[in-house]
């Protein structure tokens, strides 16, 4: 599998994870909103390590995949940049900016679990100025266009369209600001499109697509529905594989970008839709076990091991 690139394009970020051990309403005037300047006292701090590029790549990286991280970040992104070459993912097509500073998510949550959020585009807004025609595409096998600027989604999805590369089409949280002709554009193109079962819906009432008007164009067609599992079809076939079962449910963040992985371990190997949806949860699950999207670690023995515990097989 290792001779398959796959290029993973979309968001590199950090999320500063806050704690304020009290409730936000606590301290807010409600008739004093026009002018409000308050701060709060957190007791815990994480950073972590984000993104939907990084997530999909490590996560294929502990596949066995062959992953290529397509993005952007700033002049803060040394560690982390170490950190994935050390958990084999390439990150050779990344743009580095000096002058600027890798995404960052600020998300600070009270004891009612209301939160504040601010979120700084920084590098991540110049990927729209990355090219796909301008990089050495050699091995490249196939291409994942995961969440990011959405002019950079559309880009992308064009250039792997006129270069004949295959690609997964994963819009997901950029549906809302995804132009209809943009959205069914990249779909058409697609060889893999997958949402989640609330995107499906944002999808369906923007552009009017039905499944049977995506499967007209695309191999593989999926819709992941959390603890119920997922649903793959093909122009031919449909499977319902339930959800892998979590030995402890602590953080579902990055597991949907986990299962993309497993999914595209069963493409690469030729496998049925319905063993490429199990290997899909399987991996899915590792992540939900875990406080963050790349917080998890295994060997393909203790994977294979976990995927015989839940659906049997050798």
């Amino acid at each position: 599998m290792k001779k398959n690139k796959i290029l993973v394009l979309g968001s590199i970020a950090f999320d500063h994870i806050m704690e304020f051990p009290g409730f936000f309403k606590e301290h807010i005037v409600a008739d004093k909103l026009d002018t409000l300047n308050i701060s709060f006292l957190a007791d815990s701090f994480t950073r972590m390590r984000g993104g939907t590029a990084p997530n999909i790549a490590y996560s294929m990286a502990l596949l066995d995949l062959n992953p290529a991280i397509v993005g952007t970040c700033g002049k803060d992104f040394a560690e982390y940049k170490n950190w994935l070459e050390n958990n084999h993912v390439d990150t050779s097509y990344i743009k580095v900016l000096e002058d600027d500073y890798t995404a960052s998510c600020f998300i600070t949550t009270d004891k009612a679990h209301n939160q504040i959020t601010v979120f700084y585009p920084g590098a991540m807004s110049r990927d729209p100025e990355i090219s796909l025609k301008e990089l050495d595409l050699e091995g490249v096998q196939m291409a994942v266009i995961a969440p990011t600027e959405p002019q950079a989604m559309a880009k992308w999805a064009s250039e792997c369209a006129e270069l004949g590369i295959p690609y997964l089409y994963d819009p997901g949280m950029q549906i809302p600001r995804l132009p209809e002709d943009v959205l069914i554009s990249g779909i058409k193109g697609a060889k893999i499109v997958i949402f989640n079962e609330y995107e499906y819906a944002m999808l369906s009432e923007k552009t009017k697509l039905t499944y049977d008007d995506i499967l007209k164009s695309v191999d593989l067609f999926v819709v992941t529905l959390g603890e119920n599992g997922s649903v793959l079809r093909t122009k031919t076939e449909t499977a319902v594989v339930a959800a892998a079962k979590a030995y402890n449910v602590v953080d579902p963040t990055g597991c949907g970008d986990a299962y993309r992985a497993g999914l595209l371990k069963g493409y690469f190997e030729g496998a049925s839709i319905e063993t490429a949806g199990k290997y899909a949860s399987i991996s899915a699950v590792y992540a939900v076990e875990h406080k963050g999207a790349t917080e998890h670690k295994y060997t393909m023995e203790e994977f294979y091991e976990r995927y015989r515990l839940n659906y049997g097989g050798n």
